[in-house]
């Protein structure tokens, strides 16, 4: 588990710095996450979202004033926009996804993890048709290999943006997702779950976003 020990401030305004709460997250992601509060970067994994099978945890701190936004990245690993990986081995296949987090006040107490309050929305789904897997040839945007994909929508880590269209998160078990690397090390809160879109092969990148209050 790695651990980032930047504590950054994100507040609405500087005069209001000093009375911003700390908080902690832990986060373990397959392969890759961004973590933004109110719109702003607080953390991303350590480790390159082109590396395969880069299953690790990201422990860090910041500092905001309730009631504030988190704007969750996350990423599986992709060659291309086919959604597949090791691309003409015997091992070709399509990837999948997962994450989980849980973040903490500065006396320790639970204020949010991730489960199906979150709302999120999938920006890049491939392969459409899974049988690309079995492609001798696959061609992203060609025949089964074809994928979908739409820009991240402005604003949509901040407050007051509207998500009443956004489906609420997918909760996976362990077993769906088989989390690793990282994962064990950490006392996962009860009600923490494992989250993505709604098919853990084909949603790609999934952007989640919850109020904390």
């Amino acid at each position: 588990m790695r651990t980032i020990f930047t504590t950054v401030a994100v507040t609405c305004c500087l005069a209001h710095a000093a009375s911003a709460e700390t908080f902690s997250a832990e986060v373990w992601a397959d392969n890759w996450f961004s973590f933004n509060v109110n719109g702003q970067q607080v953390a991303e994994d350590s480790v390159s979202i082109t590396t395969e099978r880069s299953f690790n945890a990201e422990s860090f701190d910041f500092a905001a004033d309730r009631p504030f936004v988190i704007g969750l990245t996350a990423k599986d690993f992709k060659e291309n926009n086919s959604g597949l990986e090791y691309i003409g081995t015997r091992k070709q296949q399509i990837g999948d996804g997962g994450v989980i987090l849980q973040v903490k006040d500065a006396s320790g107490n639970v204020v949010n993890v991730s489960n199906a309050d979150w709302r999120c929305l999938v920006t890049h789904t491939a392969p459409i048709n899974k049988s690309c897997a079995k492609s001798r040839n696959p061609v992203a945007g060609q025949g089964d290999c074809a994928f979908e994909t739409t820009s991240a929508p402005a604003g949509w880590d901040e407050a007051g943006f509207d998500d009443s269209e956004w489906a609420n998160a997918f909760t996976y078990s362990e077993r769906d997702v088989r989390p690793k690397d990282g994962y064990d090390r950490i006392n996962w809160d009860r009600n923490a779950e494992l989250i993505w879109g709604p098919d853990l092969e084909i949603s790609n990148t999934v952007l989640c976003r919850i109020i904390v209050e």
